[in-house]
């Protein structure tokens, strides 16, 4: 009993623990091995197509992009009006010498879109020495004006714009840069008066639905029968939802803003029954259905109505 043992707790003896140092240090130095490698891999990969890249863009312009080969030798311009050719080239912004594909169509497109008279533009390669440029123009219809300062603080002066069918907004051809060709036209341009002058902006769009309505007018006069019996002078467009015409006879005809060829049908009859009995419209409202309201004068007091030429409607057409 005295030589008995005591009894010990085994919580408080050493045992022997996995030492796992070195294993981990083997996993990280694998790992970083591992990535190591892939970086390198990597890099290299991107180092080749790097220098494949700068030698295919180095080899491309100059086989391509800077090869006197494809020097543009002839532009040739066309258009479905009369802007003059060489205006187009100018405005293109393009010359002779200029590599074929090193030139952005893209550009050359937009800069001539960007023309007030140009509607529709479009460019094409034709290799190996030739662009092609086409444009279709904007054909003016009427014409506004509006008051500006004259040149050099001479008080103010009147500065006419030109409109297309779609309200596009145009300078008349001979204030262009260069001297271009004045325009021509059949008949003289219809007068728009009343018109807001923030609306009247080279290349900008009119947004008044009035100033719209008249420009539909303007079209529809001219493939009514009223068009060789009276000369479109000038249209107000100051009177709410109406429009007010003067025409070269001294007739006042005011017009709603839509239904505008039974409108002018309804105009030719007036006009037929009052030269049945030798009078003229002084003053007509057909913006109304019934009991047109009209005043008359002597027709042997109306201005004679000079011959017209045939309006000539130009085919609007997207090149495709």
């Amino acid at each position: 009993m005295w030589f008995k043992r005591k009894a010990r707790n085994r919580r408080f003896e050493r045992s022997h623990v996995l030492d796992v140092k070195l294993r981990s240090q083997q996993v990280r130095a694998t790992r970083f091995r591992l990535l190591s490698g892939v970086l390198g891999v990597s890099f290299g990969a991107l180092l080749v197509l790097f220098l494949a890249w700068q030698g295919g863009t180095m080899l491309l312009d100059r086989l391509v992009f800077l090869n006197p080969a494809f020097a543009i030798t002839k532009i040739e311009a066309q258009t479905d009006g009369d802007l003059p050719l060489t205006q187009l080239r100018r405005w293109a912004g393009v010359k002779e010498g200029d590599n074929l594909f090193a030139l952005d169509l893209a550009r050359v497109q937009r800069d001539l879109k960007l023309v007030p008279w140009v509607r529709e533009a479009w460019v094409e390669r034709v290799i190996p020495h030739t662009l092609r440029l086409g444009v279709s123009e904007r054909e003016p219809i009427a014409q506004a004006s509006k008051w500006q300062p004259a040149p050099r603080g001479n008080g103010l002066e009147p500065v006419v714009y030109l409109l297309d069918a779609e309200g596009f907004v145009m300078r008349p051809r001979d204030n262009w840069p260069g001297g271009a060709a004045a325009l021509t036209t059949n008949v003289p341009l219809p007068r728009l008066t009343g018109v807001d002058d923030t609306e009247l902006r080279p290349g900008r769009q009119i947004e008044s639905q009035q100033v719209r309505a008249a420009l539909q007018l303007v079209e529809a006069f001219d493939r009514s029968p009223m068009f060789n019996q009276v000369d479109l002078n000038e249209i107000d467009v100051t009177v709410p939802d109406a429009l007010r015409v003067t025409t070269g006879q001294s007739n006042e005809v005011t017009f709603a803003l839509t239904n505008l060829d039974a409108q002018l049908n309804r105009w030719r009859l007036v006009h037929d029954a009052g030269l049945g009995s030798r009078k003229a419209i002084a003053t007509l409202d057909i913006s109304v259905t019934n009991h047109l309201p009209v005043t008359w004068f002597e027709a042997s007091a109306l201005p004679a109505v000079k011959p017209k030429p045939a309006k000539i409607f130009r085919t609007r057409k997207k090149h495709v």
